[in-house]
This record gives structure tokens, C-alpha cells and sequence, in this order.
């Protein structure tokens, strides 16, 4: 391994530039700290999540997530102009850039044929108290969601809908997980989220003035009848197993159900959640779309 101070003749850092080094080893122990945060031990005891992509990576940046090290493949980057770009970028930024070996790229990522960029972020979560529906906007709640890739997926259309936050109650998946965030295409970066116990939730569900609906298959309500025009609404969607727990269930306003006349007896979560996202937010949509 060798280290340059500072970076490329191209880069020109205009703060406290990062160090550059390069690393062909899987053994090294920088590169072993940075395995460490595929495990949820390792991000708890840093607050470092990993983003892998080269457009995960610039969606964090140009969203302004804190960046501690970019790896980037040594053997793409003379070719990438996009991949200078971003190693010029972290580098001026204050992060370290390590020019990695495929092989540690793909003992990063956890995966054969990794991509040519992987970021380590801090990780950035918003207090509930502090996420802010607006007059008329939408946030979603999800009870206890154990996949990864239906958070994913989730956090991905409420960015597609311009929901204004989700809010992880109880024992939900770990939102930085490399699985978790390579789900969301970078949207994890671009909607505000909150974690909150049970209780903490009930507490703010009693301050929140607006409606508030979950999906339950006790709901005897069409799940397009509420009116969601014109407040803030809170959607709350249950487990995938168990559905909304009894405490959540009795929070809601109204109990809705999505009609179905197949035989499947239930719908994939990140569908359910998607379909409820886009009737709440439907005339809002329509109104975004006539304008253009």
C-alpha cells in the first residue's frame, strides 16, 4: 500500500483534502474496518453505512450526506471520467480515497463483479418531531418491516411520490444496510427519516392534526374512499406476517383495505404500500402534472 497527500494533478481541493491511498490487499486493516460495516454491530458502534454504485455514491454527495472514504476500482478509474470526478470530489471534500483492487471491491460489496465505486457515509436519521408533513403532505409510517428490500422499495416510491418523510416504528430492518440501501437507488438520500419506539409514536400519532390510515384486514373500507386531499395524512402499513400490531391499529382514523379477487390472500408489502402512496397522493400528482 502507498499514500499520496492530496490527490491526482487534476484534483483541486478547496478544503481540507483527503488522503489517497492505494490498496490491493483484503487483508489490510483499513479495508477490514470497512467490511465490518456490512454487519449491523459495526454501524452501530460508528455510524458508518456503505453505499456501492457510482450514482449511489453522487446522489449522497449532491444531497450533502457526509462522506469518511470513497473506494474506487484502480483499474476503471483512468477510463471513468464520471469516477475522477467523484474521487476529486471526496477528496476535496476531506474523505479519504482508496484505490482499490477488484478483490477488495468485491470483499466490500459482498458480491462478485462489484461496482466501481463504494462510499462510506455517515449515517443521518431526522427526529420524528422534526419531520414536517406541511399543509397537505404524506408520510409514511411502516410497523416492524423486517425486508430489506421492501424498505427499499418503499423509500424509493415514497421519493417517487414526494412523500415528505417515512418513520420506522418498533423492531423495523436496519435502513443502512448495504441490501437496504442499494434497494432504494439512492432515494435513501433524498427522504427525511425518522426511527421511533411504539410508544414514542402513539405519543406524536396524539400531537399529529392529521388523518391518519393503516391497512388492516379488519379495515371495512375501501382504501380509495378517504378523503386525503387537502391535510397532512400519516399511512401506516403493518408487518409483513402480522400486519399492524393492536396499538398501531387503534392510532388510525380509518382502517382501509386494497380489494382483491384472486386467491392470493395478501399483496407484498412494498406493493400494498406503493398502491396506498399514490391514491393519497393522487391529486396532488394530478395537479403537479397539469402544471407542467
Amino acid at each position: 500500500m502507498s499514500e499520496r497527500a492530496g490527490g491526482p494533478a487534476a484534483m483541486k481541493p478547496t478544503v481540507a483534502p483527503g488522503r489517497v491511498k492505494e490498496v490491493t490487499s483484503v487483508s489490510n486493516p483499513i479495508v477490514k474496518d470497512i467490511r465490518a460495516l456490512a454487519l449491523k454491530k459495526g454501524r452501530d458502534e460508528t455510524g458508518l453505512f456503505l453505499a456501492e454504485g457510482l450514482k449511489l455514491v453522487l446522489d449522497a454527495v449532491d444531497a450533502g450526506w457526509k462522506m469518511e472514504t470513497l473506494l474506487v476500482s484502480r483499474a476503471r478509474l483512468p477510463e471513468s471520467e464520471l469516477l475522477q470526478k467523484a474521487a476529486a470530489r471526496a477528496v476535496a471534500s476531506g474523505a479519504d480515497l482508496l484505490e482499490c483492487s477488484e478483490k477488495v471491491l468485491a470483499a466490500v460489496a459482498r458480491r462478485d463483479n462489484p461496482q466501481g465505486a463504494i462510499g462510506v457515509f455517515h449515517r443521518h436519521l431526522t427526529p420524528l418531531d422534526r419531520l414536517d408533513p406541511g399543509a397537505d403532505g404524506l408520510l409514511v409510517v411502516l410497523d416492524r418491516v423486517r425486508d430489506p428490500g421492501n424498505l427499499g422499495t418503499v423509500l424509493r416510491t415514497a421519493d417517487a411520490a414526494g412523500a415528505r418523510g417515512v418513520v420506522l416504528v418498533g423492531d423495523c430492518v436496519d435502513p443502512f444496510s448495504l441490501e437496504t440501501v442499494r434497494a432504494t437507488m439512492g432515494s435513501i438520500f433524498a427522504v427525511p427519516m425518522a426511527r421511533a419506539s411504539e410508544e414514542a409514536f402513539l405519543a406524536w400519532r396524539r400531537r399529529f392534526a392529521g388523518l391518519v390510515v393503516g391497512t388492516h384486514m379488519k379495515g371495512d373500507t375501501d382504501y380509495r374512499a378517504p378523503n386525503y386531499a387537502g391535510r397532512p395524512v400519516a399511512l401506516v402499513m403493518g408487518n409483513e406476517q402480522a400486519g399492524l400490531g393492536e396499538a398501531m391499529a387503534g392510532a388510525c382514523d380509518t382502517l382501509v383495505r386494497i380489494p382483491q379477487v384472486g386467491k392470493a390472500d395478501s399483496l407484498n408489502l412494498a406493493v400494498a404500500t406503493g398502491l396506498m402512496i399514490f391514491e393519497a397522493r393522487r391529486s396532488v400528482l394530478k395537479l403537479a402534472e397539469a402544471s407542467r
